[in-house]
């Protein structure tokens, strides 16, 4: 497993696929799963705690795009971990991109949402258990929205022309998956469940 910790996404070391050389060296560098950062390490809760910036469109048709989704499912699907959701900042990547077990599909599957965001959140809420990769040995009673309206960048429909950006995709959340998004998606504001307790 590589160490290496990415705090930002900056600009200035770019990279043409989208991605920076600390990103890309994160990515690459990678045999099959990735670190989890934690609470107890401040390297690492400097990256928990930063704001994360979306992904562009050439690092999203890239293929470290494709092998860093690849790569968070089986970090949260592996048994030292068995998790049901995680964000690119608990691997070291500050992006707006998000694993998630969706319990309201059939077959449960893990999908990736790349610059997810919620848009609409109910005002019926309900307090339930939670805890988290990053904060290891823990769990507490958090409030959350029983419903949701998420938008991400959706890879599964191309633009209709090569020169087009790519579309967005809205999808409406209820339940125990909407509050895995919740979690997940505080993680990409420098928010984690224990600052709701």
């Amino acid at each position: 497993m590589a160490s290496m910790v990415v705090v930002s996404c900056s600009t200035r070391d770019m990279q043409p696929n989208g991605f920076t050389e600390a990103e890309l060296a994160l990515i690459q560098g990678t045999d099959s799963i990735m670190r989890v950062l934690t609470i107890d390490s401040p390297e690492d809760l400097a990256v928990l705690r930063a704001e994360s910036c979306d992904l562009s469109d050439s690092a999203l048709i890239s293929d470290d795009y494709e092998r860093l989704a690849e790569l968070m499912v089986a970090t949260v699907t592996h048994p030292s971990q068995d998790g049901v959701g995680i964000a690119g900042p608990q691997v070291g990547l500050n992006r707006r991109v998000v694993a998630v077990q969706r319990f309201d599909k059939e077959g449960e599957p893990f999908e990736v949402y790349p610059n997810v965001r919620i848009i609409w959140a109910s005002d019926s809420l309900e307090i339930g258990p939670e805890g988290c990769l990053s904060v290891p040995d823990r769990r507490g009673d958090v409030l959350r929205s029983q419903e949701i309206v998420i938008e991400y960048t959706d890879l599964a429909t191309s633009p209709l022309e090569s020169r087009s950006k790519l579309p967005t995709a809205r999808d409406t959340i209820s339940g125990f998956t909407a509050v895995i998004f919740q979690h997940e998606i505080d993680h990409l504001d420098g928010v984690l469940y224990i600052d709701r307790l």
